[in-house]
């Protein structure tokens, strides 16, 4: 018991964090009807949608096809450097940064191992980490935060893209420059495992992925696209629906709980009402340092309105700690898996690139 214990902390710390930060207020505040509230359904739907649809791609190896093709052709390793981390980073707009980072870290530490190069690797995982959480923070779905604020706040999507538009185009100009870093070697691949297309699959997939972006966009109803998606993949891929992350949604569930019964504690509610007009973008990413940037964003978005701020701050507050996004915890058990005895050098060169980020970001957002 005590194993199983010890291991659903290590392997789902944020989610433990989540629950027990639940317990605590529910203690403060006793279930009752108002709880139902607390659920915003379809973020909850959009979100199993999504990665119901994502894993499916990779179910038939879709990302490995596409990525392998174009890093082949880059032909050393700078190249190929910027090719994982642009992948990364572009993908994370589209299947969000934690499926981002699932997908491509593979990829990167396949490339580093099969062509001698693990020396990298700590640096190469970073920055894809730091493209994954930056990338997708131009789109309402390119990260979990942003998807709820972006049906908490019912934002315009031209008005979403242009809060997020100067960060991320600084963001894009500093991942180029830190790539440029990384040495132009020649690239030997020795393994060159071969996935071949499934057309028929690829079709209907990228169809469901369709849907799923306009269920996100509000355009289709997310009870009926929820039941249409999962009836298809029941049928065509049942391991796509075994495999969502399904800890990611329960965290959601226990933020909602905790951070509605936050709002409903007097003495909480006045200091949020107190601090967050002081400056809600510091506070903001401040917030994400200590308990995560989604949890933050279902927290703050009960003692504010200025959504303006709020959304780049739960964005940039992404970097920094190892908590402060799951993105980051994601890749960091990546790396431990790969290189268990490297994991100090890891910290310390991840929280150097991370928080300097924080501060650029910082200072360009507050640049009017």
């Amino acid at each position: 018991m005590k194993k199983t214990i010890k291991s659903f902390i290590k392997n789902q710390t944020v989610l433990f964090i989540a629950i027990i930060a639940m317990l605590i207020t529910c203690i403060i505040i006793p279930p009752d009807d108002n709880y139902l509230e607390y659920f915003n359904f379809t973020t909850l739907a959009t979100l199993f949608c999504t990665l119901s649809v994502v894993n499916a791609f990779a179910d038939i190896h879709i990302f490995e096809i596409i990525s392998k093709a174009i890093i082949v052709r880059l032909k050393n390793l700078r190249r190929a450097t910027f090719g994982i981390v642009f992948i990364t980073f572009f993908g994370s707009m589209i299947l969000a940064n934690d499926m981002a980072l699932l997908t491509f870290l593979p990829l990167g530490y396949y490339l580093l191992k099969n062509t001698d190069n693990k020396q990298y690797m700590a640096y190469v995982f970073i920055l894809q980490n730091i493209a994954a959480n930056l990338g997708g923070m131009l789109t309402p779905f390119g990260n979990p935060q942003n998807l709820y604020l972006y049906s908490y706040y019912n934002i315009d999507t031209v008005k979403f893209m242009a809060i997020m538009f100067r960060p991320f185009i600084v963001s894009t100009i500093v991942i180029i420059i830190l790539c440029l870093f990384v040495k132009p070697v020649p690239l030997v691949l020795k393994n060159n495992n071969k996935y071949f297309l499934n057309l028929p699959k690829t079709v209907i997939y990228s169809f469901l992925f369709i849907f799923s972006i306009l269920i996100v966009l509000r355009i289709f109803p997310y009870v009926l696209g929820t039941g249409i998606i999962t009836l298809l993949l029941i049928v065509m891929d049942r391991h796509a629906i075994k495999t969502v992350n399904y800890p990611l949604i329960l965290t959601f569930c226990a933020f909602f709980v905790f951070s509605g019964n936050m709002a409903r504690i007097p003495e909480v509610h006045m200091l949020f009402n107190k601090i967050l007009p002081i400056d809600t973008l510091f506070f903001g990413i401040l917030s994400c340092q200590f308990i995560s940037n989604v949890p933050s964003a279902v927290l703050l978005s009960h003692f504010t309105n200025d959504y303006a701020s709020l959304l780049p701050a739960v964005n940039i507050g992404g970097l920094g700690t190892l908590i402060a996004s799951l993105a980051s915890l994601i890749t960091f058990s990546e790396y431990r898996k790969h290189k268990p005895d490297d994991i100090r050098s890891y910290i310390t060169k991840f929280s150097i690139i991370n928080f300097a980020f924080v501060m650029l970001l910082f200072i360009t957002c507050k640049i009017h």
